[in-house]
């Protein structure tokens, strides 16, 4: 039996890194997958696994995914009481916006930052395509990293076009474990090939009729840095279903309003329209920033989200 990491995930095979950079293409038996029949994927990027390798030494059977440090997941797009794990085991998570081209909607932010808190996972912002940016698009981009920054989020403002303000970003990833994710479009394949030539991963120019990226990047799979570390790049998504979560618990993950939330009348209070609100109150007097709110809320009347 092999100890190994999974690096490629095609939903049917996994690609597994062992010993000294050496690969296997695996499946897994059926006893694992049925174990694991709330998720889509029950094996991820990121996961540390045993398996039997096969004679040849380039293809194997996984037999069992060692526990998890931490894990991030998202509500699977076709079937509502499903969930597809990303990835698995990572230090950080890195969100690539842009302003335009396409626009990333705060909603789709507040709801990946909401699912980073939900799993303890520290999260950070990158705004790509400063390059593109005339003085509309920077002053929004200007507001964006000023109300996530207050929050306690940090962002990063670059061009991977013109390899401006990365060195900070590639400071950052060095030497951990890093999932960088998104819309289709905002850059994140463009920048792997920045960081690490050697991939020459493929890119597509975005949609001149939708504006939006084309969805290159198939699979997530984990890219070792010269720096150190790796990335793993995801799938570009559109939309981002929150999983499993206690509908009395969402205020939790939106640090200003559980900050706020110890001020509130009565301490099971959900921020809707319960007498004596403090975040109500906050956000009237625009300490909490009514587009979270908004957020919230969008979250919290979410109709096809079962609750436990």
């Amino acid at each position: 039996m092999e100890r190994g990491l999974i690096i490629k995930s095609t939903g049917s095979r996994y690609r597994v890194l062992f010993g000294e950079n050496n690969i296997a293409d695996c499946t897994i038996k059926g006893k694992l997958r049925v174990r694991e029949m709330k998720n889509t994927n029950p094996v991820a990027v990121g996961d540390n696994v045993f398996f039997e390798l096969d004679t040849g030494r380039t293809t194997g059977v996984i037999a069992e995914v060692l526990d998890r440090k931490n894990y991030i997941i998202r509500k699977a797009s076709n079937l509502s009481k499903q969930s597809q794990v990303i990835a698995a085991n990572v230090d950080q998570l890195f969100l690539m916006v842009t302003v335009i081209l396409p626009e990333t909607p705060v909603e789709f932010i507040d709801r990946f930052l909401v699912t980073a808190e939900a799993y303890s996972i520290p999260a950070k912002l990158v705004f790509n395509k400063t390059d593109l940016y005339g003085h509309e698009e920077m002053e929004k981009m200007g507001f964006l990293i000023s109300l996530y920054s207050k929050i306690g989020y940090e962002c990063f403002s670059i061009s991977i076009i013109r390899n401006e303000n990365t060195e900070g970003l590639k400071v950052s990833m060095k030497d951990k474990i890093n999932l960088l994710s998104g819309n289709s479009g905002v850059g994140k394949t463009t920048l792997l090939n920045l960081f690490n030539p050697s991939l020459n991963l493929k890119t597509a120019e975005i949609s001149d009729y939708h504006k939006q990226g084309k969805h290159i990047t198939t699979y997530p799979e984990m890219h070792p840095m010269p720096f150190g570390g790796y990335i793993i790049d995801t799938p570009g998504i559109r939309g981002f279903g929150v999983f499993d979560m206690d509908r009395k618990e969402i205020y939790h993950f939106f640090p200003e309003i559980f900050k706020k939330s110890k001020e509130c009348r009565f301490y099971n209070c959900l921020h809707l329209e319960e007498p004596g609100c403090a975040v109500r109150t906050a956000v009237t007097n625009e300490e909490i920033h009514p587009l979270r709110y908004r957020s919230y809320l969008n979250i919290m009347e979410d109709d096809n989200r079962k609750y436990r």
